[in-house]
C-alpha cells in the first residue's frame, strides 16, 4: 500500500474563534485521531457558543471544553497548514506564516453567527456550517482519509 503523507499540524482560523473555526478543529479530530494534532484560534477571541456545542454533539464530538483564543494565545507556531474561513484571518495568517514553511488557504465558508433570527433558523445555519466544513475536510484530505480507514479495516 502506498504511503499517505499526512500533515503533522493544521490550523483552523475565523473572526473570533467561536462558531467556524472551533467546528473545523473538533471536526478534524474526530476524523484523524491521533494521526493529527489540530488546534484553532480567531483574530479576537470571543466567547464559547453553546450553538456550537448542540450541532457537534449531534454527530457526537464534545466541543465543551473548547475556549476562544487568538493568534497571540497560540502554544504553538508551527503547522503545516493553516485554513482560515475570514479574509480577515486570511491576512493575518498570512503575516503569521510569513518566513516559515506553511500553506495558508482560504475557505469561505458562511459565518452563522450572523443569522440572528429564531432558534430554529440560527440552528440551521449552525449545522449548515458544520456540514459544509465537514464536506471540505472530506474533500481536501480524502487520500489521507481512505489511507486511515483502510488501515483500520
Amino acid at each position: 500500500m502506498q504511503k499517505i503523507n499526512f500533515p503533522e499540524s493544521i490550523l483552523f482560523a475565523c473572526s473570533h474563534n467561536m462558531i467556524r473555526s472551533p467546528m473545523a478543529e473538533a471536526l478534524m479530530k474526530s476524523m484523524f485521531p491521533d494521526t493529527i494534532f489540530a488546534d484553532s484560534c480567531g483574530l479576537k477571541a470571543g466567547c464559547a457558543d453553546g450553538f456550537v456545542n448542540m450541532v457537534m454533539d449531534e454527530l457526537n464530538i464534545d466541543t465543551s471544553q473548547h475556549r476562544p483564543k487568538n493568534f497571540d494565545d497560540l502554544e504553538d507556531e508551527s503547522f503545516d497548514i493553516i485554513i482560515c474561513f475570514s479574509e480577515e484571518s486570511f491576512v493575518r495568517a498570512k503575516e503569521f506564516s510569513a518566513e516559515k514553511s506553511m500553506e495558508v488557504e482560504y475557505w469561505p465558508v458562511f459565518d452563522a453567527g450572523l443569522v440572528s433570527d429564531s432558534r430554529d433558523k440560527r440552528l440551521a445555519a449552525y449545522r449548515l456550517v458544520r456540514d459544509t466544513i465537514k464536506e471540505k475536510l472530506e474533500e481536501r484530505f480524502s487520500e489521507a482519509f481512505k489511507a486511515l480507514n483502510a488501515e483500520k479495516a
